[in-house]
C-alpha cells in the first residue's frame, strides 16, 4: 500500500512529529523488526571487548565534545 507524505510542505516540526509518531507505532510491536545480522556482529564484538578488558569507556560530556569535534 503506497502512502506520501506532502514533505515539501510540511515545516521542521511536523516533520519530525511525524517521525516520532511512526517509532512510537513501531516500539509497540518490538519483535517484527528484525535487526540485521551485521547489528548483532557489532554488538558481540563489543561484549567481548568489555569481557577482554579491552574497551574504552568515556563520560558522557566528553563523548559529545568529541563528536561535536569530529563533525566540524
Amino acid at each position: 500500500m503506497p502512502f506520501s507524505l506532502p514533505l515539501k510542505d510540511m515545516s521542521l516540526h511536523e516533520k519530525l512529529s511525524a517521525m516520532e509518531s511512526l517509532w512510537e507505532d513501531l516500539a509497540r510491536i518490538p519483535d517484527a523488526i528484525e535487526s540485521p545480522v551485521w547489528h548483532k556482529d557489532i554488538l558481540d564484538e563489543r561484549r567481548q571487548r568489555v569481557a577482554d578488558g579491552t574497551s574504552r569507556f568515556i563520560d558522557w560530556e566528553t563523548a559529545k565534545t568529541d563528536i561535536r569535534n569530529k563533525l566540524s
